[in-house]
């Protein structure tokens, strides 16, 4: 199985572009005013603009608004929703899109019970816990905490850069990978080296699984 591979964080047209024709599956783009790699409309519509076909595209929200959502879905063709707070399953399910659900992983992290919880989920996305941030902070957690079968696809996320995905991949044999800060040259701007590298090593370690 190829390991798909989402890179989040995009503020800027080409960089997004440069990752499409990469061969990325999804492209992620946080509306989360925090974050320095947040994004308003008006950005996000001139970025998926630009992607070409067959690009997912992915909307990172944390905790938000139903009506903020619903606005962002009004004005920007999103492909499926990643809630990366505390939302409830119900909360995730009011827009009719699919939707990933981000785990912040701690040791007493019940991913299986929380795989049934979200059962609808079109996947779990695992990334390291930090008490004062929502991803994007390149720390990595215990990928043995991750159980070694799971009801919905897993995303790992957390920490991941070109020298340990080849690792990750061997060790987690995820549904997919997800970075951000692993590929950037400073937070929202990506490195077109970076995330040339990163392809390449993930092609290569599927290829070592076949």
């Amino acid at each position: 199985m190829r390991t798909r591979v989402k890179i989040c964080g995009f503020t800027r047209v080409e960089d997004a572009v440069f990752a499409a024709n990469l061969g990325v599956d999804a492209i992620g783009l946080v509306f989360y005013p925090p974050s320095p790699r947040h994004v308003d409309i008006e950005q996000a519509i001139n970025i998926v603009k630009a992607l070409p076909a067959f690009t997912t595209v992915v909307a990172l929200f944390v905790d938000e608004q139903e009506a903020r959502i619903r606005e962002v879905l009004q004005h920007v063709p999103v492909d499926c929703i990643q809630f990366h707070g505390d939302e409830s399953a119900q909360a995730c399910r009011l827009y009719g899109k699919r939707y990933i659900k981000a785990l912040s992983m701690r040791k007493d992290t019940d991913v299986l019970a929380l795989a049934e919880h979200y059962h609808d989920a079109a996947g779990l996305l695992l990334d390291a816990y930090h008490p004062n941030a929502k991803g994007g902070t390149g720390n990595q957690f215990d990928w043995e905490l991750i159980p070694k079968v799971c009801p919905l696809p897993i995303v790992l996320a957390g920490g991941l850069d070109v020298f340990n995905v080849n690792q990750a991949i061997d060790q987690v044999r995820p549904y997919a990978i997800d970075v951000s800060s692993g590929v950037e040259a400073a937070k929202g701007i990506k490195d077109f080296d970076a995330m040339a590298a990163f392809i390449k090593t993930i092609n290569e370690s599927d290829r070592k699984l076949t």
